[in-house]
């Protein structure tokens, strides 16, 4: 077997591959050899087919596993003498289509290999972390919301007439022209006006409302409307007001934090600030990590493999272009050419994620079966009823696990260089740290 160079040329490489007739030959004798014993043939003991009668029957099947075995042998020992990591699965085509049984085999593999990543000495990595305490007002600001979701209603005195907030009792039948429709109708059905819970202006026509009034209500189901038969189409609601309610704020006190599990309000308190701060420090962490690659995409500079630098930069336009055109689901559309400032992006993301990957081998960075574990339960929560079904999707799809273990790894990776670089904690407020994350997506 002979390998040959023929293009070496920055990250790009070729080479010419010739497996003789006398390999090939070889190679299939000693499949015939190895599977002789096991061969029944009439006319024969088995086992005591003769090899010429086996090659006869066999050889030309045998012939095409013996040029794929030794293709894939040549491009193995050449990736292992030579060092080089293919960015993508090499391209590898037969140059004599001509080819019958006796000719040497040729071959054409080109691939782009993965740059060397040089050493980064993390020591002299200045960061700053970003700390934010749960502050008196804040954690007064979660209690009010929490008092707000707690909140009840009480009848308002007679003949008062219904405001925004208030809750109503109501009893309704939808009609479309002149017909009631399934799933129109119900008895005593409590509406808080301004909730936006019923379709768009059916709300707004009950303020004004008393207790004992009917009304009315003509609306119109949005174009999109997941009932089709209902979708667009014109509907009256008659609507009997039972009860008019006003809305009472729960006492923030130890009753409301008993609701919400705690022992006590200062139990419940205590709970909201850690919860916070385990907020500000996700955060706070977002701020770091763009600071730490920042810091590390200025240091490092390594020649970047064409293909992966292409394929990102029209995966970064077609994902921008989708979210510039919500209304486009599919991928009906023409081809999305890269700006020059998606090309820049792709560049440091495939940089950074070469850096990251390198990093994380040489430190002997590991996802946990238990992290991925807790990776999937995480998505598997948005799909209510369908975790099962996820948990099997994802174990046969390798694709979606490493989409999981990604994230996971980058992470770690971060963690590893943060615990190597100086790292000087700074305290600041929440509308500080804000603000830097708002500086984050506006990048």
């Amino acid at each position: 077997m002979q390998v040959t160079e023929t293009l070496n040329e920055g990250l790009k490489r070729g080479y010419a591959i010739t497996v003789t007739a006398a390999e090939l030959d070889e190679k299939v004798n000693e499949k015939l050899v190895e599977a002789q014993p096991e061969i029944e043939m009439k006319g024969f003991r088995k086992g005591k087919v003769p090899m010429a009668l086996l090659k006869k029957q066999f050889g030309q099947r045998l012939m095409g596993e013996a040029m794929q075995e030794s293709i894939d042998g040549a491009m193995n020992k050449h990736f292992e003498d030579s060092g080089d990591r293919p960015a993508l699965q090499p391209e590898v085509k037969m140059t004599n289509e001509d080819w019958k049984e006796g000719d040497d085999v040729n071959v054409e593999m080109s691939y782009e290999a993965l740059p060397e990543i040089p050493e980064v000495d993390f020591s002299g990595i200045e960061l700053e972390k970003l700390v934010v305490k749960a502050e008196d007002e804040a954690v007064n600001e979660a209690l009010a919301n929490l008092a707000e979701t707690a909140k009840e209603f009480e009848a308002r005195e007679e003949g008062a007439a219904a405001e925004d907030g208030d809750q109503v009792v109501i009893d309704f039948v939808g009609k479309i022209d002149g017909e009631a429709f399934e799933g129109g109708a119900g008895d005593d059905y409590p509406l808080v006006l301004g909730s936006n819970s019923f379709i768009p202006g059916f709300e707004e026509q009950l303020v004004g409302t008393k207790a004992g009034e009917e009304k009315d209500v003509t609306v119109s189901f949005p174009e999109e409307y997941g009932a089709e038969h209902l979708a667009g189409k014109e509907a009256v609601f008659s609507c009997t007001v039972k009860e008019v309610k006003a809305p009472k704020a729960a006492e923030i006190d130890d009753e409301l934090a008993k609701k919400f599990g705690s022992d006590d309000l200062d139990a419940l308190k205590g709970q909201i600030a850690e919860r916070l701060e385990a907020e500000y420090a996700g955060a706070a962490r977002a701020v770091l990590k763009r600071a730490l690659l920042d810091k590390l995409d200025a240091l490092v500079s390594f020649d970047l493999p064409p293909s992966l630098v292409d394929a990102e930069a029209k995966q970064i336009a077609h994902q921008l272009w989708h979210e510039d055109n919500p209304e486009v689901h599919d991928h009906n559309h023409g081809e999305i050419e890269p700006t020059e400032e998606h090309v820049k992006l792709a560049e440091r993301r495939v940089r950074l994620g070469l850096l990251l990957a390198e990093l994380g081998q040489k430190a002997e960075v590991e996802v946990t079966d238990a992290e991925m574990t807790q990776a999937i339960m995480s998505q598997a929560r948005q799909y209510p009823g369908q975790e099962r079904q996820f948990f099997e999707f994802i174990q046969k799809n390798v694709q979606m696990q490493q989409q999981l273990r990604a994230p996971i790894f980058e992470d770690k990776v971060v963690d590893h260089i943060v615990g190597q670089a100086k790292v000087e904690e700074k305290e600041v407020s929440k509308d500080e740290l804000q603000k830097a994350v708002e500086a984050l997506e506006e990048e």
